[in-house]
């Protein structure tokens, strides 16, 4: 225990720990776990937090956001920095106590990388990593230097981005550079090439016989790229991660299909791993009210996806969960043609993922009995921080962990309003509407008590960049 006392302990909690769930507690110092265990066996501390019965659960990590995407009312460096504050304030209202963000841009990264370290060092409201968006013939030629700062996940769009979103200003990768990319990645420690997987080819056919149709609703984004669209690139990605023996990762999976491939791929010894997100566990493409809120990419899909998706999450073929948060100002997603205008010209992306994330895992997985607590922990915490070399700093209630944890409580609830979220843009999101039940009553970042009562307690800033490959192992 040390003589010295701690400066924060949660006790009267149940606690979620990598060995179980035990009763007991937490305590901390200067922003590091000191003690988990019974309350006896915890030090005394300048503040005592009674949990009252409730959950305390490591911090959730989301390594799926778009930080500047703002920029299309800013600059991209400038979206970045604005984005940091907006939504990792969100973040801790929501449970999340760490981020890793898609870096995106067209000229090389290297030389703004002290720029990106600063961004969110000054304006987070928690610790944050980053990915990269390797979609130039210069970006693939960083990867190696990319690796020394610390960022050692590189992102692809497989055939996706041909065609559509060129606002976004994102070029496509054939097989030429995913093999490229693959074979580079194969041999930086801690690597892995991070795959959208859609294939633009057979959606573009799809969506021009759609609009010849005069067809304009949340379905028909849904059939414009539809399951085999996914399903073709997978069994790509998961042949071509053999071939170069390499690491390979499906972001946003939405396909029962893909759970499939991935699991046929995983039985043969091919490391080639998925996340899903909240959106595709909770909402289908029959889900008409959504309109231009629901579109996003890869699209929602029908019920028997669902159902797949949450038996692969339990049975460990789908071990990871993100978000894709994509921060836009309502009247840019909606592009002035309101909830239910035009789905075709309307920006894909769901907004405020970060904050609902843990709400509504809570809500529709633990509260329904389709996940227990400790596996949910074990994705959204543990898992995550393992694949992305966080751990174990991240990701655990362990001694030596940094001291990031929320108490949840299963029976507080909320509707979805435009009050709910905290960040740049609370009026809409997948879940506006929706009554979800299992929220934080406390989020504690680093050791310091961040929201408490759903009330903000600090400042922006002071948070730490996290350079990944130092200690962190991939979970083969």
């Amino acid at each position: 225990m040390g003589s010295e006392p701690a400066d924060l302990r949660v006790v009267n909690a149940r606690v979620v720990t990598p060995s179980g769930t035990i009763d007991g507690g937490v305590a901390s110092r200067d922003g590091k776990i000191l003690k988990v265990g019974t309350e006896p066996n915890l030090p005394d501390a300048e503040r005592t937090i009674d949990a009252e019965g409730n959950y305390l659960i490591p911090g959730f990590i989301d390594p799926h956001v778009h930080w500047g995407l703002s920029r299309y009312e800013f600059d991209y460096h400038e979206g970045l920095e604005h984005d940091f504050e907006t939504e990792t304030r969100g973040a801790v209202h929501g449970g999340v106590t760490t981020v890793v963000n898609f870096l995106l841009q067209p000229d090389p990264y290297l030389p703004d990388m002290d720029f990106f370290k600063r961004a969110g060092e000054e304006n987070s409201f928690i610790d944050f990593a980053y990915h990269a968006i390797v979609h130039q013939d210069h970006h693939v030629e960083e990867i190696e230097g990319l690796a020394e700062e610390g960022i050692r996940s590189y992102k692809i769009f497989f055939n996706w981005y041909k065609h559509a979103s060129p606002e976004l200003g994102i070029d496509h990768s054939d097989a030429g550079r995913t093999y490229k990319v693959l074979d580079k990645v194969s041999e930086i420690n801690d690597g892995v090439v991070m795959f959208h997987a859609e294939n633009e080819d057979l959606a573009i056919e799809r969506r021009r016989e759609l609009q010849e149709e005069g067809r304009n609703d949340l379905l028909a984004w849904s059939e414009a790229s539809p399951n085999v669209a996914e399903a073709m690139p997978i069994e790509q990605i998961a042949r071509m991660t053999e071939y170069t023996d390499s690491r390979s990762y499906i972001v946003h999976m939405s396909t029962g299909e893909g759970v499939d491939i991935c699991e046929k791929y995983q039985e043969q010894g091919v490391n080639i791993h998925a996340e899903t997100l909240p959106a595709f566990l909770c909402h289908t493409k029959h889900d008409e009210e959504l309109g231009t809120w629901g579109k996003i990419s890869p699209p929602l899909r029908g019920e028997e996806s669902k159902k797949r998706l949450w038996e692969g999450l339990r049975n460990g073929t789908v071990d990871y969960m993100g978000t894709d948060h994509c921060p836009h100002k309502i009247e840019f997603k909606e592009k002035d043609t309101g909830k239910h205008g035009d789905i075709w010209d309307a920006i894909p992306g769901d907004n405020n993922g970060i904050e609902y994330f843990l709400p509504v895992m809570m809500s529709e997985g633990v509260n329904k009995n389709r996940i227990s607590m400790e596996r949910l922990v074990e994705i959204c915490a543990e898992n995550n921080a393992k694949r992305w070399g966080l751990y174990p700093r991240k990701g655990a209630l362990a001694e030596g962990s940094d001291a990031d944890m929320v108490i949840v409580d299963l029976d507080k609830s909320k509707v979805v309003d435009d009050d709910f979220y905290h960040t740049m843009e609370p009026r809409y999101s997948t879940f506006h509407g929706q009554e979800l039940t299992g929220l934080p009553t406390h989020t504690i970042v680093g050791g310091e008590v961040v929201v408490e009562d759903d009330e903000l307690q600090v400042d922006a800033g002071g948070r730490d960049y996290l350079p990944r490959g130092e200690n962190g192992v991939p979970r083969e």
